[in-house]
C-alpha cells in the first residue's frame, strides 16, 4: 500500500507535467503554423453564390462564404491566408422576378447520337471481353437559356429562377461493335503483254460497313506486279492521258482597259439561249443599277491540264494511233516460206494481220470515248518515239471432224413412241457417240442415229429366267422347270407386267432328268451372233445353238437323240440393209426474230460484242443409205434434230473513218513559171463495217489545186551612169583650210534601183533576195593633172585555149596629148599590155576515207498488202560500195569534186552472200496407228538434207539422227475386226474301235475374223484381229460311258470383292444329271479357291498417256492446235481391257484428254524499207557522214530467218571545199610618231579556202567566195598602249581557267560553270606605285565544267614544324577553297605545355627530358618531373623511363605524407571499399535526423468541422433498359 503523501506527490508532478506538455504543444503548433504560412500551405476556397437579391433586373446582388483551407484538407483563421489573393464575396447580379417568368424559357437541342462512354478508372477491358449483348453509352444535348421575344441567348441563371435546367446528359445504350465484313478477293486480274513494269489487281466488296466502334474495312483492293516485266524501248512506255480540268472561277468582268461597247450583248428572251463552255467561260454577270436587259459579259477561268497514268502531268502532244486489225492472212506466211506456193483450198492456222499506223493529237480517253470521235492525222514526224508495230501474228482456227465410235448392235422393234403406240409399223435403232468433239467453225459430226422400218413392234416384252429340272416321281424321268418371268421395256428395265402386251409365260415347262442307263445330253449354249448385221437379197443373217452328247445310253436305256436334233437355227437381222437417217445442212446466219424481241427488251445480255437475242435455222431432211434424200415421213420423227435454236447476235459495226487531215500546204512563196501546183488530204479506215454497219466511203483521198500561188517575178538592178569625177580635197584630207585641187585621185557615185521582168520599179528588197549583193555605188576615180597619162578603158581579155600552158591578155591606148609625151611611151611605168596565164581546168582527184557498206540497188516492188516482208525487197546479191573523192586544183587549192567527178564518189561492184535456209526433206509416210484399238498415235519424220548458213533460217530442233517428227492421234475401232467362232463340233474318240465308242477324244470349230462395219458380215484376214485374243480351234473332250457318273458343266465362279481380298473364297458349283451303276461316288459337286490379286481377281484403274505433241490440221503449218491423250482402261496385271470394266466400276474419270496448244510460226524477220540518206554531217571539208537505216517491224518469230545485223548504212559524203574568214594576229601598237602612250593596232581578214580545218597552209582565194564578212570594223581595229619608263601597267589577259560547277556534296545543282581570268598591274617605280590601276578580274559562263574539292594537304613534322597548303581535285594547289576552320596546325606544341624543369616539346607531341635526364612519368602517362642521372655530366645516360612504370622518387616531403594520406582511388583508379563504408554510414545519419526533426514537430491534426461540401451529380446506370 502506498503511502498518502507519496500520492499527493505523485499528483502534483503528474498535474506540472501535463502543464508543461500542453505548453509545448501549444508552442510546437505555433512553430507549425508559422512554418505553414511561410510556405504557402493556405488557399482560399470559395463557396457557391447565393440567390440574386435586391431590385429586378441587373441591380442584384449576391454573396458566398469563404474558407481558408490548408494544403492537408483542414481549415485555418483566414488570417493565414494570402490576402492579395482573397476572392470576391460578393458581386452583381440580374435579379430575376416572377412578372419575367413569361419572358425567358429554357431551349433544348435534340438528344445526339449515343456515343461509348469513357471507361472508369482502371485498366481498360478487352472490347470482346467487356461486351456480350450491348454497352454503356451517353447522350448528350445543348441547354440554353433564352429570351422569347429574338431567341438570343442569356445566362443560365435567369432560367434556373423559374425551371430546374434540364439534364444535358442521359445513358443510352449501344449495340455490340460490329466490324467491316468485305466479300472474298476476286481473282488476279490478267497481265497484258506490252512492255514496262505492269501491275495485275485484285479486288474484294463491302458486304457489311462498320458499325457501333467496330474495325474499320480493310483494303478492298490488292495488287502486285506481273512477273518478269519486259522492259521497254526508251520513249515506248505505255501511258494513258486524260485532259484534267480544275474548277471554274467566280465570274468576273474584264479589265477596264479591255472593255469596249462591244462587249455589251443584249439578251433576246423570248428564244432559249444557251451558254457556251470553252476555256474561257463567258459567263453573263447583271448590274443591279442597270436595266434588266443591259447585261455584261464576265469571264471565267479554270485550269487545264493533262495527267499521265502513273500520275505525272503531260503536257497536250501527239501520240500514235492505230486502226483496228485488219483480217489474218495465212497466205503471206506461206508465201514466205514456200516460195512457189499458191492457194489451192481452205487454210488455216498461223499467219499476219497488219493495221494502219498513223500519228494524231493526243485526247483524253474519257473525251474520245464520250465524243465518239477520231482525231484526224497529222505528219508522223509529230511523233516522238518509235510506232507501234503494224503487224502481228494472228491464227485461223483450224476445223476438225467428229471421231465417232462404232455402231452398237441394233434394237428391238419398238413403237417410234412407246407412250402413244400406234399402228403396227415401228423402228430398230442404232447408236453411236462422240469420241471427240468437232473443232473450228466447219467442223461438223455425221449422224448418231440410224433406223430400219420394222413389223410389228412391241416396247414391252416378257424375259423369262428357266430354273433346275425337278423330277416328277423318283429321281428321274419326267420332270417340270419352274420358268420366272419378268416384264422389261425397250432400255432392259423392269416394269410392271401390266404393260407386257402377251400374257405371261407358264410358270413350269416340262424336261427330262436321265436315269442310269439314258443317254446324256448338255444345256443349249447361247445364240451365237448374227452372221449379218442386215438382210440382203442373197443371204439372211442367221443364229446357231447347240448342245453335245455328254454321256452314252445303256442298254434299255434311252438312246442319244440324232445329230440334227443337237443344233437349233434362227434368222436375224432381218430388215434391209438400207439404213434411214437423219441429215442436217449447216446452221444459218443469226438473224433476228420477232418472236424475241420482247424478250431482249426484258433481258440483259452480257457479252461485249453481242445485241440480243436472235435465232438460227437449218434444213433436216430424211436420208435412206445408197440411195438419198426421201420422204421425211420415213424417219422416225422421235430422233428429229432441232431446226431453230437462239444465238446471240452480232453487233452492227459502222464503219469508222478518222476526220481529213490537213489540206498539204501550199507555198507561201511565188513560184517560177506556170507549173500547177496541187494539194491534198486523206483519211484513213479505223474500223471497217461489219454485220451489216454502214459502208465505208469510197474517197479516202482527195485532191486539189492551190489557189493564190503568185509566180514569182524576176528581178534586176538598174544602174544609173556615174556621175563625174568629184576630188576630195588634200586640204580636208590633212585638216587644213586650203584652196581646192583640180586633179589626182576622187569619187563618183551613181543610183542603182530595182525593176522587174516588166521594167516596173520594185522594192530594193526584192532584188536584194535574188541577187545577194547589191552594184557599188561608188568607185574610185582619176582625174588626171596636167602632166598625168591618160590612157583608154582596158580592153576584154583575149579568149584561151584549152591548153593549160596559155595565156590570155588585154589592151588599152593612150588617149589625148599623152600620146606625144615622151614619159607616157615608158612600157614599163605605163604598160599598154597586160598578159596573165589563163585559168586552168586540170584537177587531180584523191580518194578519201573508207569504203561504204556494200549497197544494193532499189528495188521498185512495193509492200505486199501493205506489209514489207523481207522478201519483197533484195537483201543479196550484187551491189555497189562507194567511197569519197576530194578534188583539187593544179595548185592544190580544195574545189568542188563535181570538177573531178559528177557524183563526188568512186565506185566498184561488191556481193552481199545470199542466206540459205535449213533444208529437210519431206514428210515420210504415216506409221501404223500404235494402239489397235482406241485412240493411239501416228508418227512420221524427216530429216535434214542441207544445213543453214549466211544468216539462213536455222533448223528446227533434231535429234540424234538429225530427224524432226511430228505425231498425231489416231484412232481405231475397238470391235472393228473380232473373232467369230462356231460350235464345237461332237467329240471325236481317239479309239474307235472301242466298243462303246467313249472315252477321251478331241472336238474343233471353225474360227474367222470378221469386220463389224460390214453389214453382210464378211470373213477378212486373220491378221486383222488381235492375234493374242486368237480363240483356240480344238479342245480336249470326253465322252462318259453308260455305267460313268454323269455331271453337269462347271457353273461360273462367283464374283471377288473389288478389294481382292485373300481370305474371300471363291465358289463354282455343278449337280448330278445320272448317277453312276456303280457304288463308286460322283466327282465333286463344288470347288472353292482364295480370291488372289492377278490370278482370279483383278482390279481395274483408267490410264493417261503423256500430251502428244501439237496436232495441227491438215491445211495448217502453224498456229492453234490440240494435244491429245490416250484414256484407257487397264487391268492389274497391266493387260488393257475394254472400257465398260472401267465404266461398271464408276471409277473417277480424267475430265480433259485435249487441250488447245500453239505451234510456233515461222516468221522471218521483216524489215522497213531503208529510210532516205541523211543530210551530210559536215556541210563542207573532210569526215562528213550520211547514213540511213531501216527498222525491225516483227521480230523473227520461231525458226524463221534471223534478222539482219546491219540495220544502218554509211556512206562517206563527197569532200566539197570550206571557205572560211581567217582574222590575222594583231599588228603592233601604232603609236603614229610616238614612242609610248596611247595607239591603235589593226589585223586583217582575208578568204583562205581548206579542207575542214585551218591550218598554216590554207591558200588564200577570193573574197567573194566566202560570202558577207562576218566581222565589223570594230573587230580589225582596237586602241592599245605603250607604257613609258616608269609607269605602273597592267599585264596581258591570264588564261582562262577551267570551267568550274558550283557543287554540294559533290553533285551540282547548276547546269553551266564559270571560268574566270585577270590582269595585275606591275610597278615599274615606287614613286608612281600611287597612281598603279586597279587589277581586273572577269568571269564568264561555260559548258561541260566540273565539280573540283578541295582538301589541306601537310607535310612531314620537322622540329615541330610543317608546311600546310590547300590542294585542288585536279591536283592544282591552290589558296583558298579549303575550310579555315579546318586547317592543320603547322607548329606542334605540347598540351599541356611542357614547364617542369629541364623538359621540352618532343617529336611524339608530348613532354621529355633534356640530355643527362631521365622522365619520372605520372600514372596518367604524363611528366611528373626530369631527374638527374648520376654520371650525366661525362657521359649520356643510357636509360629513359617513359612508360611510368616505376614509381617516382619522391622527395622528403611526399615521404612524410606518404604513409596517412586520403586516396579514395586505387593506382587502377577503381573506388576503394572504405569511401562506400563511409557515404553508406553518412545516409543513415542524415536519415535518423531527418526522422527525429519530422516527430518532433508535427501538429496533430485538429477535429473541426469544415464546410459542407457539394456533392457531385453522378448517373447511377442500374440495368434498367427503360433507361
Amino acid at each position: 500500500m502506498f503511502p498518502k503523501y507519496n500520492l499527493a506527490v505523485t499528483g502534483w508532478v503528474w498535474r506540472s507535467m501535463r502543464k508543461l506538455f500542453l505548453l509545448l504543444s501549444l508552442l510546437l503548433s505555433h512553430a507549425a503554423h508559422l512554418e505553414g504560412k511561410k510556405d504557402n500551405q493556405f488557399i482560399w476556397k470559395p463557396g457557391p453564390w447565393g440567390r440574386c437579391t435586391g431590385n429586378c433586373g441587373p441591380g442584384g446582388s449576391q454573396s458566398r462564404a469563404l474558407w481558408c483551407f490548408h494544403s492537408e484538407g483542414w481549415t485555418s483563421h483566414l488570417s493565414n491566408c494570402d490576402e492579395h489573393n482573397r476572392p470576391p464575396k460578393e458581386r452583381s447580379c440580374f435579379r430575376v422576378c416572377d412578372w419575367q417568368r413569361d419572358l425567358f424559357q429554357w431551349e433544348v437541342s435534340d438528344w445526339h447520337h449515343c456515343v461509348l462512354a469513357p471507361p472508369a478508372l482502371g485498366p481498360a477491358r478487352p472490347r470482346a471481353a467487356a461486351c456480350v449483348t450491348a454497352q454503356h453509352g451517353l447522350q448528350h444535348r445543348t441547354v440554353h437559356c433564352v429570351q422569347k421575344l429574338n431567341r438570343t441567348m442569356v445566362v443560365n441563371e435567369i432560367c434556373e429562377h423559374f425551371a430546374p435546367q434540364p439534364p444535358t446528359e442521359q445513358a443510352c445504350l449501344i449495340p455490340c461493335p460490329r466490324d467491316c465484313v468485305v466479300s472474298e478477293f476476286s481473282p488476279w486480274s490478267t497481265c497484258s503483254n506490252g512492255c514496262g513494269k505492269q501491275l495485275q489487281h485484285r479486288t474484294r466488296s463491302a458486304i457489311a460497313l462498320p458499325l457501333y466502334g467496330g474495325s474499320q474495312c480493310p483494303n478492298l483492293t490488292e495488287s502486285r506486279a506481273c512477273d518478269a516485266p519486259i522492259s521497254c524501248p526508251l520513249g515506248a512506255e505505255e501511258y494513258t492521258f486524260s485532259l484534267k480540268v480544275g474548277p471554274w472561277s467566280k465570274c468576273r468582268l474584264p479589265h477596264l482597259k479591255e472593255l469596249n461597247l462591244s462587249g455589251r450583248t443584249v439578251l433576246d428572251f423570248s428564244s432559249e439561249s444557251k451558254e457556251l463552255v470553252t476555256f474561257r467561260h463567258h459567263s453573263y454577270k447583271a448590274h443591279h443599277h442597270s436595266k434588266s436587259w443591259d447585261i455584261e459579259i464576265g469571264f471565267q477561268t479554270r485550269q487545264v491540264w493533262c495527267t499521265r497514268s502513273d500520275g505525272r502531268n503531260a503536257v497536250l502532244r501527239y501520240s500514235w494511233k492505230t486502226s483496228e486489225w485488219k483480217e489474218c492472212q495465212v497466205s503471206l506466211l506461206l508465201e514466205q516460206q514456200y516460195l512457189h506456193w499458191h492457194e489451192t483450198g481452205p487454210i488455216c492456222g498461223g499467219g499476219i494481220q497488219t493495221r494502219e499506223v498513223y500519228c494524231a493529237q493526243s485526247t483524253p480517253a474519257s473525251t474520245a470515248q464520250r465524243a465518239k470521235e477520231v482525231s484526224r492525222p497529222v505528219a508522223k514526224t509529230l511523233c516522238l518515239g518509235p510506232a507501234p508495230s503494224a503487224s502481228q501474228l494472228c491464227n485461223i482456227p483450224c476445223s476438225t471432224d467428229c471421231i465417232m465410235s462404232s455402231w452398237s448392235a441394233w434394237g428391238l422393234c419398238v413403237h417410234e413412241n412407246c407412250r402413244d403406240p400406234q399402228g403396227r409399223k415401228g423402228f430398230r435403232m442404232r447408236q453411236r457417240h462422240v469420241l471427240m468433239e468437232p473443232t473450228g467453225p466447219a467442223g461438223r459430226c455425221p449422224h448418231l442415229v440410224e433406223s430400219v422400218p420394222c413389223e410389228d413392234p412391241v416396247c414391252y416384252q416378257w424375259l423369262t429366267s428357266e430354273g433346275i429340272c425337278i423330277p416328277d416321281h423318283g429321281k428321274c424321268g419326267p420332270g417340270h422347270r419352274i420358268l420366272k418371268a419378268v416384264c422389261q421395256n425397250e432400255q432392259g428395265e423392269d416394269v410392271s407386267g401390266s404393260l407386257c402386251p402377251a400374257s405371261p409365260p407358264p410358270e413350269q415347262m416340262a424336261c427330262e432328268i436321265p436315269c442310269r442307263m439314258d443317254c446324256v445330253v448338255s444345256e443349249w449354249t447361247e445364240w451365237s451372233s448374227c452372221s449379218q448385221s442386215c438382210s440382203n437379197k442373197n443371204s439372211d443373217g442367221k443364229q446357231t445353238r447347240s448342245r453335245t452328247i455328254l454321256a452314252l445310253a445303256g442298254e434299255g436305256g434311252k438312246p442319244c437323240p440324232p445329230s440334227q436334233a443337237l443344233q437349233e437355227y434362227r434368222s436375224c437381222n432381218d430388215h434391209s440393209c438400207m439404213q434411214l437417217y437423219w441429215e442436217t445442212s449447216p446452221w444459218g446466219p443469226c438473224s433476228e426474230d420477232t418472236l424475241v424481241t420482247a424478250l431482249n427488251a426484258t433481258i440483259g445480255w452480257n457479252g461485249e460484242a453481242t445485241c440480243g437475242v436472235g435465232i438460227q435455222t437449218r434444213r433436216v431432211f430424211c436420208v435412206k443409205s445408197h440411195v438419198g434424200q426421201v420422204m421425211t415421213k420415213r424417219c422416225p420423227e422421235s430422233t428429229r434434230p432441232e431446226t431453230v435454236r437462239a444465238c446471240l447476235l452480232p453487233c452492227k459495226k459502222d464503219c469508222l473513218v478518222t476526220a481529213f487531215s490537213e489540206w498539204t500546204p501550199c507555198p507561201r512563196l511565188c513560184q517560177p513559171g506556170n507549173a500547177t501546183i496541187k494539194q491534198s488530204r486523206y483519211r484513213i479506215i479505223i474500223q471497217e463495217a461489219a454485220n451489216g454497219g454502214q459502208e465505208c466511203p469510197d474517197t479516202l483521198f482527195e485532191e486539189r489545186e492551190c489557189e493564190d500561188v503568185s509566180l514569182c517575178s524576176t528581178y534586176r538592178w538598174r544602174p544609173q551612169k556615174w556621175s563625174p569625177c568629184v576630188l576630195v580635197p588634200e586640204s580636208v584630207r590633212q585638216g587644213l583650210m586650203g584652196t581646192s585641187e583640180t586633179c589626182g585621185k576622187g569619187v563618183q557615185i551613181r543610183a542603182v534601183s530595182c525593176i522587174s521582168d516588166n521594167n516596173q520599179s520594185a522594192e530594193m528588197t526584192e532584188c536584194l533576195k535574188q541577187m545577194n549583193s547589191m552594184p557599188p555605188l561608188t568607185q574610185e576615180c582619176t582625174v588626171p593633172c596636167r602632166n598625168d597619162c591618160t590612157f583608154t578603158a582596158w580592153s576584154k581579155f583575149t579568149p584561151c585555149s584549152a591548153n593549160c600552158e596559155t595565156t590570155r591578155s588585154r589592151r588599152r591606148q593612150l588617149t589625148g596629148k599623152s600620146r606625144k609625151k615622151e614619159k607616157c611611151q615608158d612600157a614599163d611605168l605605163y604598160p599598154l599590155v597586160e598578159t596573165e596565164p589563163c585559168p586552168c581546168d586540170v584537177f587531180t582527184s584523191h580518194p578519201y576515207g573508207n569504203w561504204s557498206d556494200c549497197i544494193l540497188p532499189e528495188s521498185r516492188k512495193e509492200a505486199h498488202r501493205g506489209l514489207r516482208l523481207q522478201g519483197d525487197t533484195k537483201e543479196c546479191g550484187q551491189g555497189l560500195r562507194f567511197r569519197a573523192v576530194a578534188c583539187s586544183d593544179k595548185n592544190g587549192r580544195p574545189v568542188d569534186p563535181v570538177h573531178c567527178n559528177s557524183s563526188g564518189y568512186i565506185q566498184e561492184e561488191c556481193v552481199i552472200p545470199c542466206p540459205f535456209d535449213c533444208k529437210l526433206s519431206d514428210w515420210s509416210s504415216w506409221g501404223s496407228c500404235s494402239s489397235s484399238c482406241g485412240i493411239g498415235v501416228r508418227i512420221r519424220s524427216k530429216w535434214l538434207k542441207e544445213k543453214p548458213y549466211n544468216g539462213g533460217r536455222p533448223c528446227p530442233k533434231l535429234d540424234l539422227k538429225n530427224q524432226v517428227h511430228e505425231a498425231v492421234p489416231c484412232y481405231s475401232e475397238c470391235n472393228q475386226y473380232s473373232w467369230v467362232v462356231e460350235h464345237w463340233s461332237p467329240c471325236k474318240i481317239h479309239n474307235e474301235l472301242r466298243s462303246p465308242r467313249c472315252g477321251g477324244g478331241t472336238q474343233s470349230r471353225k474360227i474367222r475374223c470378221m469386220n463389224a462395219a460390214d453389214g453382210e458380215g464378211g470373213a477378212v484376214d486373220n491378221s486383222l484381229c488381235s492375234q493374242d485374243a486368237i480363240p483356240p480351234e480344238t479342245q480336249s473332250c470326253s465322252l462318259l460311258c453308260p455305267n460313268e457318273c454323269v455331271m453337269s458343266e462347271w457353273g461360273h465362279w462367283s464374283k471377288c470383292p473389288q478389294s481382292c481380298d485373300p481370305h474371300t473364297m471363291q465358289r463354282r458349283t455343278r449337280h448330278l444329271l445320272r448317277p453312276s451303276l456303280s457304288s463308286r461316288t460322283c466327282a465333286e459337286d463344288s470347288q472353292v479357291r482364295p480370291c488372289l490379286l492377278n490370278e482370279n481377281c483383278f482390279q481395274f484403274q483408267y490410264n493417261l498417256t503423256e500430251w502428244s505433241t501439237c496436232q495441227l490440221s491438215e491445211n495448217a503449218t502453224c498456229g492453234q492446235g490440240i494435244r491429245t491423250r490416250l484414256l484407257s482402261c487397264v487391268r492389274s496385271d497391266g493387260k488393257p481391257v475394254a472400257m465398260d470394266e472401267c465404266e461398271q466400276r464408276n471409277l473417277e474419270k480424267p475430265q480433259r484428254t485435249n487441250l488447245h496448244c500453239l505451234v510456233e510460226c515461222v516468221v522471218n524477220c521483216q524489215l522497213s524499207g531503208w529510210t532516205a540518206w541523211t543530210e551530210c554531217s559536215q556541210t563542207c571539208g573532210l569526215g562528213g557522214q550520211r547514213s540511213r537505216t531501216r527498222f525491225i517491224l516483227m521480230p523473227t518469230q520461231g525458226e524463221g530467218r534471223p534478222c539482219p545485223t546491219e540495220l544502218t548504212q554509211h556512206k562517206t559524203c563527197p569532200v566539197t571545199p570550206c571557205y572560211s574568214w581567217v582574222l590575222s594576229n594583231w599588228s603592233a601598237c601604232k603609236l603614229e610618231g610616238g614612242d609610248c602612250g596611247e595607239g591603235v593596232q589593226t589585223r586583217s581578214l582575208s578568204c583562205v579556202v581548206h579542207n575542214g580545218s585551218i591550218s598554216p597552209w590554207t591558200v588564200r582565194v577570193d573574197d567573194a567566195l566566202c560570202r558577207e564578212m562576218p566581222f565589223q570594223d570594230s573587230v580589225l581595229k582596237q586602241p592599245c598602249s605603250v607604257p613609258c619608263p616608269g609607269d605602273c601597267h597592267l599585264t596581258e589577259w591570264s588564261e582562262w581557267s577551267t570551267c568550274e560547277l558550283t557543287c554540294i556534296d559533290g553533285r551540282s545543282f547548276e547546269t553551266l560553270g564559270r571560268q574566270s581570268r585577270s590582269r595585275t598591274f606591275i610597278i615599274q617605280s615606287f614613286e608612281n606605285q600611287d597612281s598603279c590601276p586597279q587589277q581586273v578580274l572577269e568571269t564568264r559562263p561555260c559548258t561541260g565544267g566540273k565539280c573540283y574539292h578541295y582538301t589541306w594537304k601537310a607535310s612531314l613534322w620537322n622540329n615541330n614544324e610543317r608546311t600546310v597548303w590547300c590542294q585542288r581535285s585536279d591536283g592544282i594547289n591552290v589558296t583558298g577553297g579549303c575550310s579555315p576552320q579546318a586547317r592543320p596546325a603547322a607548329i606542334r606544341q605540347c598540351n599541356p605545355a611542357c614547364r617542369k624543369p629541364f623538359s621540352y616539346c618532343t617529336q611524339g607531341g608530348v613532354c621529355g627530358c633534356e640530355k643527362g635526364y631521365t622522365e619520372i612519368m605520372r600514372s596518367n602517362g604524363l611528366l611528373d618531373y626530369c631527374m638527374k642521372v648520376p654520371g650525366s655530366d661525362d657521359k649520356k645516360a643510357d636509360v629513359k623511363n617513359l612508360a611510368g612504370k616505376n614509381r617516382p622518387v619522391n622527395s622528403k616531403i611526399h615521404d612524410i605524407f606518404k604513409g596517412w594520406s586520403l586516396q579514395p582511388l586505387d593506382p587502377d583508379g577503381r573506388v576503394k571499399i572504405w569511401v562506400y563504408g563511409v557515404s553508406g554510414g553518412g545516409f543513415l545519419i542524415m536519415i535518423f535526423l531527418v526522422f527525429t526533426s519530422y516527430l518532433v514537430c508535427k501538429k496533430p491534426k485538429p477535429h473541426q468541422s469544415t464546410p459542407p461540401q457539394q456533392k457531385p451529380l453522378t448517373l447511377a446506370y442500374d440495368g434498367d433498359l427503360d433507361m
